[in-house]
């Protein structure tokens, strides 16, 4: 059997969804068929055997599709495997250090009985969308701070979680 994977996100300029995208190209490259879509496209989880939620963390909050998300598919998702993700420090704490889940997601991570999640760095480039992002771009704090390379050592452990499962 080969699991279909949803990964989904809400993200506000971008770059949590290229953070799926990875996470998607890893599981698939684990041999799982796998999707990356936007939190506020998903209609339904059900074709799905495991879900992978991101979310883009502003001012200590996940982003609110991400959000709306799990509140909306909170009863099917309860019966699935899920993993959380969260992409939002700009600089490299999230490189130096397991950050843990902000409290809403900590909560999410309870409620569905989620099976991990991470934290990455986050990216906030030049044309940023929003008052606050643009004063943080145009202050200098702005840059890219992902580590693909701990994206993909992330998405391949849910891979080879759901391939042992497989074959138990």
């Amino acid at each position: 059997m080969t699991d279909t994977v949803l990964v989904t996100y809400g993200t506000t300029n971008g770059s949590t969804a290229e953070i799926a995208e990875a996470v998607a190209d890893t599981l698939r490259e684990g041999g799982l068929t796998a999707r990356a879509l936007p939190a506020r496209s998903v209609t339904s989880v059900a074709p799905y055997d495991a879900v992978v939620v991101g979310g883009g963390l502003y001012a200590g909050r996940w982003h609110k599709d991400a959000r709306w998300f799990v509140r909306r598919h909170r009863a099917q998702l309860a019966h699935t495997p899920v993993w959380l993700f969260s992409s939002g420090p700009l600089d490299s704490s999230a490189a130096d250090r397991d950050i843990p889940p902000v409290r809403g997601v900590r909560r999410t991570m309870d409620r569905l009985d989620a099976r991990g999640h991470v934290t990455f760095g986050g990216c906030l480039k030049e044309g940023a969308e929003g008052r606050i992002a643009k004063m943080i771009v145009s202050s200098g704090k702005g840059g890219d701070f992902r580590d693909f390379d701990a994206v993909e050592k992330w998405a391949k452990g849910i891979a080879d979680s759901l391939n042992q499962r497989d074959h138990a």
